[in-house]
């Protein structure tokens, strides 16, 4: 099925797309007009249509045209078209359109005979996309925040996928540096602890967490007391792969719990390691291009720059591509600073054919980003785009009251703990229900009440509602068909010109919207659209339901009256199928039932 088929909003762009043709073929307007630009998207108030157009304001002025003139030449064109009802013209150009009943009727039959690729879109066309998120440090396990990153990235993933991209699902291991040596140190005094020393309180500087007991028992059951006597240098490197590998064990296992998973794993490590060093490279790759130099960077204005040093350095020419100074790659004993590893690895996305880059990064990450996009952009000669999305803090409650640390991981609430509590959907839908950069409060509590006020519980109550009309409406219909895709193509055989009940309609536009709301989503990597558009769909669904318990008319099943309760049924079956779709694109499960 193509995508204007199951996209009312497309069909309706096409039309416009063919009023604007029709004007050019009759010499009304130049030819080569740039299109790309119209919209058609619901207006701001319900009383100005179903659909508003700008293509009268994006066109006037390459077509020489009044805004108004043009709008009112489109419009006369639109009201020819079968599946518009009015076309009218408002303020300095917007064309309002409202569409035919019998055009809302068939997006009803169109999305059910699309069942499970019903909002699924070709606007990826195959593009590969590296979307990189979590990257947690591998020195413990992951806290609440890494989560919020991880569902967040993964649901993005998700999205691009369904609309017709090409995801890698990437991780990027921060195995080099200092912090990997603390926890190699930290996982050597456990070792100690498992040979029966005693080791007292965990010096300052080290990772005091419980978590590293079983990385020092396993060290111990592996080698004995043989790493004991032997010197730091000896043992560090030794102790440091077992840590990493243990920790990006746990690691991986917490993320699992949360169904997220990743197809690469990348190690930073690996970049010095291979093509006789990778960051050495990339330094001289932008050093040809005459983006490396020696210098001194000016002090910082007003707010500090951590990196600034008065000194002779090795410097990057960020400015050229947006960023507010230049910026160091070499510290003053000689090793590479953080941003050089980081160019090299985004040097590497690109030459493994990523020209569209997502890295998902915490709140605390945002002065890093106008840098990166200028290094990516240096790297790739200006072909490649990075999108930085900065998720910011969760804080997590307890009916209204701050949690207290975890025992395990010392310092913060492990995401693990939080997923055993309240579950995997739970966590999924509340850390997707908010604009990623705005920050999250999360109750423990209210994340598993049973009311309105617990959005994850109303969506998924909207599904298990809509599947018990479906068991209660076998008494009408004993011959209604149980699988979901066979159940769809009998009722969108259905009467539905019997769905004439106001509410109905809106809730049939409600559906509608799906595919339009699939794409932006996408398009602007905002997932959480998604979260809000199914509480709004499972809102106006229990309206409807509720509606028929006040008035016997008008609920779903109807017991003399086997026609209209198809129709119903259609509706109903056009709402589990989108809760189902849109959940799933979350991540989130669609019960059949609750208790």
């Amino acid at each position: 099925m193509s995508q204007t088929a199951n996209n009312i909003f497309a069909a309706v762009l096409a039309r416009v797309h063919a009023a604007v043709n029709a004007l050019v073929a009759e010499g009304a307007l130049p030819d080569g007009l740039d299109l790309s630009r119209i919209l058609v998207e619901p207006p701001r108030e319900a009383a100005h249509g179903d659909m508003a157009a700008n293509a009268a304001m994006v066109l006037a002025k390459p077509a020489g045209k009044k805004p108004r003139e043009l709008a009112e030449a489109l419009a006369a064109k639109l009201r020819n078209e079968a599946l518009i009802e009015q076309a009218g013209v408002a303020g300095p150009g917007f064309i309002n359109l409202t569409l035919t009943r019998v055009a809302w009727l068939d997006a009803l039959r169109a999305a059910l005979a699309a069942g499970p690729d019903y909002g699924r879109s070709d606007i990826g066309r195959g593009e590969a996309v590296n979307v990189e998120y979590v990257s947690a440090n591998p020195t413990g396990p992951m806290h609440v925040g890494h989560g919020r990153g991880a569902v967040f990235g993964d649901a993005l993933a998700n999205l691009l996928d369904f609309t017709g991209h090409r995801v890698t699902r990437e991780y990027y291991v921060n195995d080099a540096g200092a912090q990997v040596d603390v926890l190699a140190r930290s996982a050597f005094l456990r070792y100690r602890e498992a040979l029966g020393e005693d080791i007292g309180l965990i010096p300052d500087g080290l990772y005091p967490g419980d978590y590293l007991k079983p990385v020092g028992e396993s060290l111990a059951q592996e080698f004995g007391p043989s790493l004991k006597g032997t010197p730091e240098p000896e043992w560090l490197p030794v102790v440091r792969t077992r840590a990493i590998e243990a920790m990006l064990a746990v690691i991986k296992d917490d993320l699992a719990a949360l169904n997220v998973r990743h197809g690469l794993f990348f190690s930073e490590r690996s970049l010095a390691d291979r093509l006789q060093n990778a960051v050495e490279a990339t330094i001289a790759a932008l050093r040809a291009k005459g983006l490396i130099y020696e210098g001194r960077l000016p002090p910082p204005k007003g707010q500090p720059i951590e990196d600034w040093e008065d000194r002779e350095q090795t410097l990057f020419r960020a400015t050229e591509f947006g960023d507010d100074v230049d910026r160091p790659l070499m510290k003053s004993d000689g090793s590479y600073t953080y941003f050089a590893s980081d160019i090299a690895y985004h040097k590497s996305k690109f030459d493994r054919g990523f020209r569209n880059m997502i890295d998902v990064w915490g709140a605390d990450h945002g002065g890093y980003v106008k840098r990166m996009q200028a290094a990516v952009k240096a790297v790739s000669d200006g072909t490649a785009e990075l999108d930085i999305k900065l998720v910011q803090l969760v804080r997590l409650l307890r009916g209204g009251e701050p949690v207290k640390m975890s025992k395990r991981a010392g310092e913060f609430v492990t995401l693990r703990e939080v997923v055993d509590e309240v579950g995997r959907d739970a966590v999924r839908f509340m850390m997707l229900y908010r604009k990623n950069d705005a920050p999250l409060d999360f109750d423990l509590a209210k994340v598993i009440e049973q009311s309105r006020d617990n959005p994850v519980f109303y969506v998924q109550y909207g599904h298990a509602r809509g599947q018990s009309v479906f068991r209660n409406a076998r008494e009408v219909l004993p011959e209604l068909p149980e699988e979901p895709t066979a159940r769809a193509d009998v009722l969108r055989e259905a009467p539905l010109d019997r769905l004439d009940d106001p509410a109905e309609l809106a809730l049939i536009k409600r559906l509608a919207l799906y595919p339009r709301v699939v794409e932006a989503a996408a398009s602007a990597h905002e997932p959480h659209r998604i979260a809000f558009y199914l509480y709004e769909l499972a809102s106006e669904f229990h309206a409807q339901y509720t509606r028929g318990n006040a008035s016997p008319h008008l609920r779903f099943i109807i017991q003399n009256d086997p026609l209209l309760t198809k129709a119903r049924l259609a509706l109903v079956q056009g709402v589990v199928a989108v809760l189902a779709s849109g959940l799933a694109l979350l991540g989130v499960g669609a019960p059949e039932e609750m208790r």
